[in-house]
């Protein structure tokens, strides 16, 4: 972030305009990830009211990384006494197309502000709203081969109907909890029973 030499003048109505100011009305729906967001124009409309009165202003100029593989904005918030804070916000560029460019020089632009200016976003319906963590699908289950399976429902037949029980304890051994779970579904209640019975042994 780069600053004026002070921003003691700044700082002090930022703090005032804060005080004021209410949060950005998420009025967008993003089609994408199915949730809403405040668009650039509420973002304005929910910090010029305070902005004007206690002396704040703010450009936004688009700007490029180094090799043109990013684009975003520069913000700069100003005060009437000619302090300054300025805060860049980059983003990669996916879409190397006019339209690529502009929304993610409209997406830099709404982020810039609502960081520099400390303001919230807000529901529609609510003045208050918590921020739910991002689902993490759970890792897809591990595949138990048909065979493993059946040859261990056969094994546990077989030590039934023979009562020897050693081999079946050996390849009990050897399964991992997820075998173990696919392979006890498979068992009906009195196989299970005699698994339980084995495993004390």
């Amino acid at each position: 972030m780069n600053k004026s030499e002070s921003i003691t003048d700044l700082a002090a109505a930022l703090c005032l305009a804060q005080a004021e100011m209410g949060g950005a009305t998420k009025n967008s729906i993003n089609p994408h990830f199915k949730s809403s967001f405040a668009d650039l124009e509420s973002v304005i409309k929910a910090i010029k009211p305070a902005f004007f009165k206690h002396g704040l202003s703010f450009i936004q100029l688009p700007i490029t990384s180094e090799g043109g593989k990013g684009i975003g904005v520069s913000t700069m918030l100003m005060h009437s006494s000619g302090q300054w804070i300025e805060g860049e916000y980059l983003l990669p560029l996916e879409k190397v197309t006019p339209q690529g460019a502009g929304a993610a020089i409209t997406y830099a632009r709404r982020y810039g502000l609502v960081s520099l200016c400390g303001i919230p976003q807000i529901d529609l319906d609510a003045e208050d709203i918590s921020i739910q963590a991002p689902v993490v699908p759970e890792p897809p289950a591990k595949r138990v081969s048909k065979a493993l399976a059946q040859s261990v429902v056969a094994l546990v037949v077989s030590s039934q109907a023979s009562g020897e029980t050693s081999e079946l304890i050996e390849a009990l051994a050897e399964l991992d909890e997820i075998e173990k779970q696919v392979i006890w579904k498979q068992l009906t209640t009195k196989q299970k029973e005699f698994v339980r019975l084995t495993k004390e042994m």
